[in-house]
């Protein structure tokens, strides 16, 4: 799909259990090219569930509504009196200790312009960072934490008493920011400015000078793909080594997606 990271797969059914060797295969491309996308794919929820079941166990998230019977499917939903607030570059839920593997996105409702959403490689973000600066950020340390995430919805009224067991359940975690990916054995930037907050053993305005250099970095567009979404879409992207952002142009239009996030297998 783009220079950096993106492919769309055609001619399989996902509707149908996948065989060994259709999985494996997957995996493998999933792994290559971090984001992988299948249209026309009119899958129940059931089936999105088996269909994530093969990468490994699912998480649930503790701030979103699910669907009715499959606690691991979580509604992403966007509506004129009551609009997304997720406009940031992120990787999913890095306030956990473990964060996830990857995720499962099902489109249900899709406005009839815009709306689509953008991923980016920290491969590729990796790569194309001087030596210097590599050799500089190997081994440090940032924070990474919930409440920081969901400021917005925190402050809302009765944000704080909603969110309360899911905030003593995601204390502040420690990730290194740079990762080495477990199955591609490459290295990738592990920093995000939805969750990050700052690095361990700097001043604050060397922190945020650092942050703030890699936060515009890992956006440049030659690091990105988009994806247009139409009903019936899926995306499976590795949220190892990418990050994603949602563009919000389609208001007040209608918006649904349902997610399902796989497990994680980073070291930290």
């Amino acid at each position: 799909m783009a220079g950096a990271l993106g492919a769309e797969i055609e001619g399989i059914d996902l509707t149908q259990s996948l065989s060994t060797n259709d999985y494996k295969k997957i995996r493998e491309l999933l792994v290559e090219y971090e984001v992988i996308f299948f249209r026309n794919q009119d899958i129940s929820p059931a089936q999105q569930k088996a269909l994530a079941d093969l990468f490994g166990p699912l998480q649930t998230h503790p701030a979103y509504d699910t669907v009715e019977g499959f606690p691991e499917i979580t509604i992403l939903e966007s509506t004129a009196e009551e609009p997304t607030k997720i406009e940031a570059w992120h990787s999913d839920m890095t306030f956990r200790q473990h964060p996830p593997l990857g995720s499962v996105l099902r489109s249900k409702i899709i406005p009839a312009r815009g709306g689509d959403t953008l991923w980016a490689s920290m491969t590729a973000a990796y790569e194309d960072l001087s030596t210097y600066m590599q050799n500089f950020l190997d081994g440090l340390y940032a924070v990474h934490d919930f409440r920081y995430g969901f400021r917005e919805s925190l402050e809302e009224e009765g944000g704080a008493e909603r969110l309360a067991q899911a905030i003593k359940d995601n204390p502040p975690v420690k990730h290194p920011v740079i990762q080495t990916h477990p199955e591609s054995g490459k290295k990738v930037i592990f920093v995000n400015s939805l969750f990050t907050t700052h690095i361990v053993g700097m001043k604050k305005a060397e922190s945020r000078a650092v942050l703030d250099f890699l936060f515009e970095h890992v956006k440049t567009p030659e690091l990105t793909c988009r994806f247009n979404w139409e009903p019936n879409c899926i995306a499976l992207w590795d949220n190892r080594s990418t990050q994603h952002k949602p563009i919000n142009d389609y208001f007040p239009a209608h918006r649904q997606l349902h997610r399902i996030t796989i497990f994680g297998d980073l070291p930290y």
